[in-house]
């Protein structure tokens, strides 16, 4: 009983720190808008600040998993909560460009703490049979820390400036620090069927990881999964208002829907079904993955694929006093269940890494494969769709008799603008291919899990500690 409390407190607590750890980089984006109106920068400076911080947040996490891996996991999460939540206040007192880009690149290395150190943890916590869904409860904090914060952000810059949305985060980040202090911590490897401590096969630990195929497999997929969720999370409102004519609170409500919310139900289906099928199937969270990914496709296809117009208040369940369009309606219902679709992702995937990598090297194994996710999608998610765009923008205009080549800066912006609607409406069509592709790759991962987990049972049977418990029967 002590035991299952010891684990139910540490996954409550590190929860906590999930959410504030996509709360306070999301506090960013939430008043950038005052931030560039205040010292004039360009939206490229903007996005810059974001990059930055992704790009860093990305290599830094290299060697933090390794650190992890070696070291009291438990202490680095306090220090980088600390750190992070110090920085982020810090963030309002930043008086010009370039103060906010070091503070941002330093927030960047404290929030890179929190994955590797926090999913080893869980390993740690939670049989093989469980993790699915116990990573499920710790990615909520993904939805709800950036439903959050876009809530609370914005009103709180209302009333006393955009700085002071930064010193609003310090609170419950000192919090999360002194409840990080207090998860005790678990042994390595003390939840698997065999017992090896912190040993690991020998050779050197980033080629162990990388020489996994299923990683390799799990390392594509979340370059193609984040390119996705970034480039939906920054271009999902301005193709409601340009194309569905939706007003900035519409579209807002639109959005927290159908990028934030659908979350929480997306999370916690994966983690049900992934623990689920994997009592007969060690395989089972990765085919949960791709069939809930080719489900999602066609339905955020057929989505995009509703007219745009706007014509009748309170269609959505009577629930908003807000404008809506019978076509945003639709859109919202189809494209907010692909949406929720992709977050099943996250509780399968992430716990078929600990499926196929010994406790010792898990937080160097989730490291290795953040870098990948944050700096080849989350990194150029919302740069390669605005490239898209813009490309799509250009085509329409050209289709129509206009020659792009013969305007430049300003003026080539008044003569795009007409076409701006039709362009990210062609634009989006990338993220239902994206999806497709990603099915497949889960797929082709999916297939070699059960020799990567049959190598490992049969590697840790060797050098248990202890006598192994009779596993369980899985098919293939």
């Amino acid at each position: 009983m002590e035991t299952r409390r010891g684990a139910v407190f540490a996954l409550s607590v590190l929860f906590a720190i999930n959410l504030m750890n996509f709360y306070d980089r999301a506090i960013l984006g939430a008043v950038g808008e005052d931030i560039k109106a205040d010292w004039k920068i360009s939206d490229a400076d903007l996005g810059m600040l974001g990059t930055a911080f992704i790009l860093l947040y990305a290599v830094v996490g290299v060697p933090l998993g390794r650190f992890a891996d070696r070291s009291n996991r438990t202490r680095i999460l306090t220090v980088g909560v600390f750190a992070w939540s110090l920085l982020t206040a810090a963030s309002g007192m930043a008086r010009n460009f370039g103060q906010m880009v070091g503070i941002r690149l330093a927030v960047g290395v404290g929030e890179a703490t929190c994955a590797p150190a926090s999913t080893s943890l869980i390993g740690d916590y939670f049989p093989a049979n469980k993790r699915a869904r116990a990573l499920g409860i710790f990615m909520l904090g993904l939805p709800l820390g950036n439903a959050a914060c876009y809530t609370l952000s914005g009103l709180i810059a209302k009333q006393g400036g955009w700085q002071s949305a930064f010193y609003v985060a310090i609170i419950p980040g000192l919090l999360c620090a002194a409840a990080a202090f207090m998860i005790p911590e678990p042994k390595r490897g003390g939840s698997e069927t065999h017992s090896i401590g912190a040993r690991r096969r020998p050779g050197n630990p980033y080629w162990l990881v990388l020489t996994t195929p299923t990683v390799v497999w799990i390392i594509a997929s979340g370059a193609l999964h984040n390119f996705n969720m970034y480039a939906i999370g920054g271009f999902l409102s301005p193709f409601l208002q340009r194309f569905h004519g939706c007003d900035k609170v519409t579209a807002g409500y639109i959005v927290s829907i159908v990028y934030g919310l659908v979350g929480v139900a997306g999370l916690f289906l994966g983690g049900f079904l992934g623990d689920r099928l994997y009592r007969t199937r060690v395989n089972g969270r990765m085919l949960v993955a791709a069939g809930a990914l080719g489900i999602s496709a066609p339905l955020l296809y057929f989505g995009l694929k509703q007219p745009a117009g706007v014509v009748e208040p309170g269609k959505l369940l009577g629930l908003l006093s807000v404008n809506w369009s019978d076509q945003a309606v639709l859109f919202t219902v189809m494209f907010g269940i692909g949406c929720g679709l992709m977050y099943v992702y996250y509780s399968t995937v992430y716990s078929t890494v600990q499926d196929v990598i010994e406790p010792s090297l898990r937080g160097t194994a989730m490291a290795l494969y953040f870098c990948a996710m944050y700096a080849l999608g989350g990194a150029l998610g919302p740069y390669g769709f605005g490239l898209i765009s813009d490309f799509c923008t250009k085509a329409q205009a050209t289709a129509a008799g206009v020659d792009v080549t013969a305007y430049t800066g300003k003026e080539l912006y008044e003569v795009l603008k007409p076409y701006m609607a039709a362009g990210i409406h062609d634009a989006m069509f990338v993220l239902p291919v994206v999806n497709a592709v990603l099915a497949v790759v889960l797929l082709a991962g999916s297939r070699t899990v059960k020799r990567d987990s049959e190598r490992l049972q049969k590697w840790m049977k060797e050098t248990s500690e202890e006598p192994p418990a009779k596993p369980a029967t899985l098919r293939p």
